[in-house]
């Protein structure tokens, strides 16, 4: 089976990149007829190569220093570069900026051909070829073979496609799944058929009928028809070129630079986090808040330096930074990206993409500094540790793992499982079925932050042993989804270290701190609502035996129900624990008989008044013990003492 591969041209303008593509698969990339008239590439043009054992599509791009950006738009996605070098005009500035060029994109195998050989005496070529070992050495090209061609002639063709077939053997292959990406270089209309965008399959397989999300308009779109290279397919996928025909999509609101890609995968962004190189070449260096041309996949847009470690970057030096577009861009963890001078006549440098979705960060943070450093990891469980502490409060998504740590789709889930059973990820269930995947170190400072309220509040308030959960909530430092917090105050409840109910909280190592007086007081309440069985006093009964401590009668029933002496059946009406017990016991001895018990007949069994039956009956409803139906009072189906609130 072909392997698919993308081979792209550079080198200066009349090198003879286009003759020689030309000569090696019989099609003239020159399309345009500005092109045929001028007699030089302006845009990028398309060829395909057969080697047998693989499949060559070839971007071929212009030499012009004008069309710089174009060569850039046509260099996304290439597999191995061929430097063009000729014979009869030697290493030129655009050699020198192409060669720069490919090695910012990360390009790691290419060949070096030496053109219009037919046209220079043997000394000649030997000159030119010592000027190009030198102009490679210490870049990817540095052991390449240089192999002397003519278009004209045919001279080196057979050898070339000799040297490439090994090199293509070279180029490693991806492993593990992928999902879709394809950048923009072109669209057009095809009558009858509508809209057909193209461009290199740089991740991924698409097939026809299946739907793609285009981007930056978040715009869903089916897939009508693929082809490749003029051949009608069913399917494409990465290393080949592809035209894509989608349908609902005007032509003119198509540009170079947007992409379609799998939904999910790709998020449009006026921030991204990069590790950033300044070429040597780069007289006046890189400084901070520096306006860019910043060239990511096909698009050319506007943006500004923001140096995060540094105030300057100097020529070949790396620093953080981040870039602020003027229009969104897309991108994933590690692609590379080039940066020119504003006014598009020099190219500045590149790096690679470290966060393709970033909020803006405070230059010389050291914390933060360290933590973005930890994304160039080799490691890809370290990249999504950090990713999800990125994520914050609001969490992460398996795309943000694919997307933000180069993870392939198969290997998210059984990294997550690894990740939360070593404590480092935590999934908290919100709203009853929503899960929120979040860093270990979030849910530990949130839960730090609502154990710390919980401190002051004990402090300024020693006497009440909960506190009202809105009230906290509403005190907390913390921004984001109040569910989150709820769910957060579940999980301690859950571990004991919280004490309380669906209205008040507190934290289970607290102890009211009483005087005397408040102690003997307290006492008093017991013992009065033990006596008092199923006809209770009203808490404001007790002012005028608290006297000074009237002011603190609510604290210190709190403190009874935090203790477990009294139970909160309503907002002013209390029982004894025991006597909340035994009226559970009476109450489902009686509904064990099979008949249901009415309002009058449940105040009856308990001795009181209409007064508290009622109240107490829908106690025992949100209790879990009883059920309404109608009129009566059926036993629930939920065994009393498992409900929330009558476990606190």
């Amino acid at each position: 089976m072909q392997r698919d591969l993308i081979l792209g041209t550079a080198g200066h303008i009349d090198h003879g990149k286009t003759s020689l593509v030309k000569a090696l698969t019989g099609i003239d990339c020159d399309r345009l007829p500005e092109e045929k008239a001028r007699g030089i590439t302006i845009d990028i043009g398309f060829a395909r190569l057969d080697l047998g054992t693989h499949r060559l599509g070839i971007v071929d791009v212009p030499g012009h220093e004008r069309f710089v950006k174009n060569m850039l738009a046509g260099a996304t996605g290439i597999d191995l570069a061929l430097l063009v070098v000729a014979a009869d005009d030697s290493v030129m500035p655009q050699t020198r900026e192409h060669l720069e060029i490919l090695r910012l994109l990360g390009l790691r195998h290419g060949l070096l051909a030496l053109t219009k050989c037919d046209t220079v005496d043997e000394t000649s070529c030997e000159v030119v070829e010592m000027e190009v070992r030198e102009l490679v050495q210490g870049t990817f090209l540095q052991d390449a073979p240089i192999v002397r061609t003519s278009a004209h002639t045919g001279l080196g063709l057979a050898e070339l496609k000799e040297h490439l077939t090994r090199l293509c053997d070279g180029v490693e292959a991806r492993s593990g799944q992928e999902w879709f990406r394809l950048a923009i270089d072109r669209s057009f209309v095809v009558q009858g058929h509508g809209t057909v965008v193209t461009g290199s399959v740089t991740s991924g397989s698409l097939r026809v009928g299946e739907e793609v999300e285009w981007q930056p308009r978040g715009q869903r779109v089916r897939v009508r028809s693929l082809q490749s290279h003029e051949q009608t397919r069913e399917e494409v996928h990465r290393g080949q070129r592809a035209a894509i025909n989608l349908a609902g999509v005007e032509h003119t609101e198509v540009v170079r630079g947007q992409e379609i890609a799998t939904p999910g995968y790709l998020i449009p962004s006026r921030t991204l986090t990069v590790r950033l190189h300044c070429l040597k070449d780069a007289r006046r260096g890189i400084k901070h808040r520096l306006e860019v041309r910043l060239h990511l996949g096909t698009a050319e847009v506007m943006a500004s330096v923001a140096l995060l470690d540094c105030d300057s970057l100097e020529p070949d030096g790396w620093a953080l930074a981040q870039l602020f577009t003027e229009e969104p861009v897309m991108a994933v963890w590690g692609q590379p990206f080039v940066v020119r001078t504003s006014s598009a006549t020099q190219t500045l440098g590149g790096g690679q993409v470290l966060q393709p979705t970033a909020r803006k960060i405070r230059r010389r943070h050291l914390e933060i500094l360290e933590r973005i450093e930890r994304l160039w990891s080799g490691d890809a469980e370290e990249r999504a540790r950090t990713v999800a502490w990125f994520g914050g409060f609001s969490g992460f998504t398996a795309a943000d793992l694919v997307r933000g740590a180069a993870l392939a789709p198969n290997e998210v889930d059984p990294l997550i499982a690894r990740l939360m059973e070593r404590g480092d990820l935590v999934e908290i269930t919100i709203s009853g079925s929503r899960k929120l995947l979040l860093h270990g170190d979030m849910v530990k400072e949130l839960e730090e932050r609502i154990l710390s309220l919980l401190d002051q509040l004990h402090e300024q308030f020693p006497l009440m042993s909960t506190h009202d959960r809105q009230k906290l909530q509403s005190q907390l430092d913390y921004v984001g989804d109040d569910a989150l917090v709820q769910a957060t105050v579940e999980r301690l409840l859950q571990k004991k270290v919280l004490l309380g109910d669906l209205r008040r909280i507190g934290r289970a190592d607290f102890r009211p701190k009483l005087s005397g007086n408040q102690r003997k007081l307290k006492d008093k309440l017991v013992t009065a609502y033990r006596e008092a069985s199923f006809s209770p006093p009203e808490p404001g009964s007790f002012a005028n035996q608290a006297g000074g401590n009237a002011a603190n009668l609510n604290d210190l029933f709190e403190v009874c129900v935090a203790e477990g002496h009294l139970v909160r059946v309503s907002d002013d009406l209390y029982l004894h624990a025991d006597v909340e017990a035994d009226m559970r016991r009476r109450v489902l001895e009686r509904l064990h008989n099979g008949t249901g018990l009415t309002v009058a007949e449940i105040r009856d069994l308990l001795g009181t008044t209409r007064k508290f039956a009622v109240p107490l009956c829908e106690y025992l409803d949100r209790a879990g013990v009883t059920r309404r139906e109608g009129d009566l009072r059926v036993a629930a189906l939920v065994t009393p003492g498992e409900t929330q609130e009558s476990s606190h």
